[in-house]
């Protein structure tokens, strides 16, 4: 009960867009939380039920149902509230060229469809590789708009196993597709199996997506050089857990590693 009485998550959103609206702010930070609670159709109709249910609260007439929804939502708006002010506080230590960049209606897009994804999300891991994408979509400029959106599309697309995968191979450049699998797994499971059917799947998605691909030699100028082909004299096909292919990201892959998995440092303006 006293969770209801002190000031919650909901309380504290109210807070913020109240004083944005008193002040008439366009600051980059008031633009950047407009455009997130913008983007997630839920938190209007949160907040004015919220109000409601306080206000009966106050008379005494709030029931347990009630509680539970007011304590289920204030759990997901505090998730949220601390994630926009984790992106603001990294970016509000940063110079002016990011703070220009933080008020631009082409990063403001890219909020609003990250918050977007962000509430669609099923896992904590992919709600912080969309707090790092946008935190380092402000910060840097490494790559174009239109790649950052079709990264947040990755996020989107992409399962939690897929990720597993590419970090390893992020960690281990030129590893092995069975490598890759005792790393994740231990034993290795029959070739006619699900789990090998499965492994082989994770892998065709990322190199058909163009995240992953197998590992080859360039000459001075960057053109991939033929490899000498050689017939297997094995009478079976190559394995789910194959040992001799290496795997390697792609540059459009290192990339995609680099915004949504690490924490890229703010230079301050001296």
């Amino acid at each position: 009960m006293n969770k209801l009485i002190k000031k919650d998550a909901i309380e504290k959103v109210k807070d913020e867009l109240s004083e944005i609206n008193e002040k008439g702010k366009k600051t980059r930070k008031g633009r950047f939380v407009v455009a997130a609670l913008g983007s997630i159709p839920w938190i209007g109709g949160a907040i004015a039920a919220s109000s409601a249910i306080h206000a009966e609260k106050e008379q005494g007439k709030i029931n347990d149902l009630q509680k539970i929804w007011l304590e289920e939502h204030n759990r997901k708006i505090e998730e949220l509230y601390y994630t926009i002010y984790q992106i603001n506080e990294r970016l509000d230590a940063a110079g002016q060229d990011v703070h220009e960049r933080m008020e631009s209606e082409e990063y403001l897009t890219l909020v609003r469809k990250g918050f977007k994804e962000w509430d669609n999300a099923e896992t904590f891991e992919k709600k912080e590789y969309i707090r790092k994408l946008l935190t380092n979509a402000c910060a840097t400029d490494l790559t174009t708009d239109d790649l950052i959106q079709l990264f947040i599309e990755w996020i989107r697309l992409y399962h939690e196993t897929h990720f597993l995968v590419i970090k390893e191979i992020y960690k281990t450049p030129g590893v092995t597709r069975g490598q890759i699998w005792s790393n994740l797994n231990g034993s290795q499971p029959r070739e006619d199996s699900l789990e090998a059917d499965l492994y082989k799947l994770l892998i065709r998605d990322l190199s058909t997506g163009g995240i992953i691909r197998q590992h080859r030699e360039v000459d001075y100028w960057g053109n991939y050089v033929k490899s000498s082909t050689r017939k297997s004299k094995s009478g079976t096909l190559t394995s789910a857990f194959d040992n001799e292919k290496q795997y390697e990201l792609t540059e459009l892959g290192k990339k995609f590693v680099h915004y949504t998995m690490e924490e890229v440092v703010i230079k301050i303006d001296e």
